[in-house]
């Protein structure tokens, strides 16, 4: 398993390298942008009144646009989980799909190495990059941050320990569609769609209240990208995340442990009444 990992890790080198460092940059960026702003209140309130109130209630408390910490929850911490998401998405959709649809994992499962090493091993490597790029992200604010006042640098840490569990529950979940549905784009898609859709629902239900039941069991509803300014890391919610990504993360393993490997190119759906369906017809045409 070791040196599975360390493979999958040299290999997937440059895209943590890219996304750790186009995190960090924007951190570097993102604080100076609100130094800009430092001290123009008058300014900001006529700004901000010239905005419509349902997009004001769509983004959250913009009122608070003046203060470092209301800057960074809107600015930056509200947009992490979508930046973010697409990397957990394409590395956990891919981490089995992509040599099955290369048709290369058959190649290496052939070695003296069995299936749980070899998914272990390259989820390590996933996970491994996952903490790479969040902590390049943090400091990215840290730095910048260290020259201002009144800004606690542990409780910046917060939502990114928030975001860890999120980006976390994304990935298992994309690995664990990855091998019920044919093809990684199929999976892309789907979880992409329940990704972006989470975020919509949760800034409309600000503004209808019907739809405030669907967005408490949305997982972004658990990610603290606000209020981590006096409130610690809500640990019930980490953890729980955390749990639902373990369990899916077994079925993910329990899965590739059971099913074929697909010598190359996309695969069917594999659901019991489709493929009743489709040896029925095979049989008729046969007939």
């Amino acid at each position: 398993m070791n040196t599975i990992f360390r493979y999958t890790l040299s290999r997937s080198r440059g895209g943590i390298l890219g996304w750790g460092i186009g995190m960090f940059l924007l951190g570097l960026m993102i604080v100076p942008v609100y130094s800009s702003f430092e001290g123009q209140g008058e300014m900001m309130e006529q700004l901000l009144d010239a905005f419509p109130p349902e997009m004001m209630a769509f983004f959250g408390e913009m009122s608070s646009l003046d203060t470092i910490e209301g800057f960074l929850e809107i600015e930056y911490f509200a947009i992490l989980p979508l930046i973010l998401g697409i990397y957990a998405i394409t590395s956990g959709g891919g981490m089995i799909a992509n040599d099955e649809e290369n048709g290369t994992l058959d190649l290496v499962a052939a070695h003296p190495i069995s299936r749980s090493s070899l998914f272990f091993g390259r989820f390590l490597s996933i996970l491994t990059g996952i903490l790479a790029i969040l902590v390049l992200s943090w400091l990215g604010l840290v730095v910048p941050a260290q020259a201002m006042e009144n800004v606690s640098l542990a409780g910046i840490g917060t939502p990114f320990l928030s975001l860890f569990s999120y980006i976390l529950l994304f990935t298992t979940l994309a690995l664990a569609l990855s091998l019920l549905l044919p093809s990684k784009r199929i999976t892309s898609m789907v979880v992409g769609i329940f990704m972006v859709a989470d975020f919509f629902i949760q800034g409309f239900a600000r503004l209808n209240t019907d739809l405030e039941a669907i967005a408490d069991v949305l997982p972004l509803k658990f990610y603290q990208g606000t209020g981590w300014v006096t409130d610690r890391l809500n640990t019930s919610w980490f953890f729980g995340e955390i749990a639902v990504a373990v369990l899916l993360l077994l079925f993910a393993w329990w899965r590739f442990a059971r099913r074929d490997i697909r010598v190359g190119g996309e695969g069917t759906w594999e659901f019991p009444l489709i493929s009743k369906l489709r040896r029925g017809k095979v049989e008729v045409s046969g007939d």
